[in-house]
């Protein structure tokens, strides 16, 4: 039978920041790596100035010379709905557990007139930020808390976060018509939708931040040393049920093997060596494929210059060749 090997993996990313791309060549480090894919993260704004640069500029022409797709992973709520919005109509915004509307996360997802403005905006976005791949990621504010109106207090955080996705996947459409859309599962939306359902072109972004990074995933007794800590057996059970209630088309993993800055515990002044398992890592990929997820990223913020000039080489090879590993028999 004609054909040849493959890698299982179709997505093999990274996502970093613009500080990263402007200090270090990662560009090539991930095309050497045999990564295909890097993700620009930070707020929206914050990316579009950086594309507006010269080194933004020059960030974009040395991806597509190398043949790497270019996407953009967001925590977009704020600028979605900007915040001096709030005393024109603060129904707009979400309420908090003491029933007043704050503008400080999010927004109230049962205000037509906040969907309106972020479906806008998000369309603005997109014409700046259009990833190569038609995939988009417009998530909301980092683990923040959603609505508790009337509305909106039957709702999950998860069943909140997918109705502003289902909303926002429409006006996405008009700017790009391919354009999908994900779902994240992470922190407060990490359990599965229960009463929403997601529109043709939503799919699931998994991100396991409240796992521990020195034991594989497959260990479902093991969890972080804090209370309330799911065990690793609950989030596979969360990430089964995403899949079922998203499908396996598309579903990618969002993790931290990469990431300094969730090992430095977000503190610069503490910025520490990446502690790199790659037994952890090749395990981590076959619970991975085991369940059909076909495209892996991990963050790997504070990989920059100043972090190389201080460590050395990072393990991008070893990242990439553990993610050209997996092999479907295929055509190329």
């Amino acid at each position: 039978m004609a054909g040849s090997l493959a890698p299982f993996f179709t997505v093999r990313g990274v996502v970093v920041t613009p500080p990263d791309v402007s200090t270090w060549g990662w560009p090539q480090a991930a095309a050497e790596a045999g990564l295909n894919t890097i993700a620009l993260h930070g707020p929206p704004g914050d990316v579009v100035a950086f594309l507006g640069t010269e080194r933004g500029a020059a960030y974009l022409e040395t991806c597509a010379a190398l043949g790497l797709q270019v996407e953009y992973e967001l925590h977009a709520a704020r600028d979605l709905l900007p915040r001096d919005l709030f005393d024109r109509d603060p129904t707009m915004f979400r309420m908090d557990e003491h029933g007043d509307r704050v503008p400080d996360w999010n927004l109230c997802v049962h205000s037509q007139r906040a969907l309106d403005i972020v479906r806008e905006r998000a369309a603005a976005y997109a014409e700046v930020l259009r990833p190569t791949t038609g995939r988009y990621f417009f998530w909301i504010d980092d683990g923040q808390p959603m609505c508790r109106c009337s509305q909106c207090q039957g709702f999950s955080e998860s069943d909140q976060a997918l109705i502003l996705e289902n909303a926002l996947l429409g006006a996405l459409r008009q700017v790009d018509p391919r354009a999908t859309l994900a779902h994240l599962a992470y922190l407060n939306t990490l359990a599965a939708p229960s009463q929403v359902r997601p529109e043709p072109g939503i799919f699931l972004e998994y991100a396991p931040i409240m796992r521990r990074h020195d034991v594989p995933l497959s260990q479902r007794d093991a969890c972080q040393d804090r209370p309330g800590a799911p065990t690793h057996g609950a989030q596979l059970d969360a990430l089964d049920a995403n899949l079922a209630a998203f499908g396996q088309e598309g579903a990618q993993v969002l993790e931290y093997w990469l990431d300094v800055s969730r090992f430095s515990q977000w503190r610069r002044e503490k910025v520490t060596k990446l502690p790199w398992d790659a037994l952890v890592l090749a395990d981590d990929l076959r619970t991975y494929a085991a369940r059909g997820i076909r495209c892996v990223t991990s963050f790997a913020v504070w990989i920059d210059g100043a972090y190389v000039s201080r460590f050395g080489e990072p393990p991008i090879a070893q990242y990439g060749a553990a993610l050209r590993g997996a092999y479907r028999a295929g055509p190329n």
